[in-house]
């Protein structure tokens, strides 16, 4: 139980930056998944892409942030909130495209 708390807390500190990464960077993240949303829906289930996303992402980190969060728990945060990226990714290429 403690362990979920702990993971938690890191999601929780870590949705603000990681959300404005996608943000800022949607343009080079985008061809690591295939370029559109759909091959991104089908590349985020490839575990190998999103481990690459996230090493792209980490050092985009605030200096701060990456002192207290060592990569793997970064890269283990984006594996297992994909589905917030894909979300992230998609809406903003909706709202680009005007759908």
């Amino acid at each position: 139980m403690h362990a979920a708390t702990e993971q938690s807390d890191l999601a929780d500190k870590l949705a603000a930056p990681f959300n404005a990464i996608v943000s800022r960077h949607r343009a080079s993240l985008m061809p690591m998944l295939g370029g559109t949303a759909a091959s991104a829906r089908l590349t985020l289930g490839n575990d190998e892409a999103v481990r690459k996303v996230a090493v792209f992402c980490y050092p985009l980190l605030p200096g701060i942030m990456r002192m207290a969060i060592k990569e793997p728990s970064f890269v283990n945060f984006v594996m297992n909130n994909r589905e917030q990226l894909l979300a992230r990714l998609t809406a903003e290429t909706a709202s680009a495209t005007g759908a």
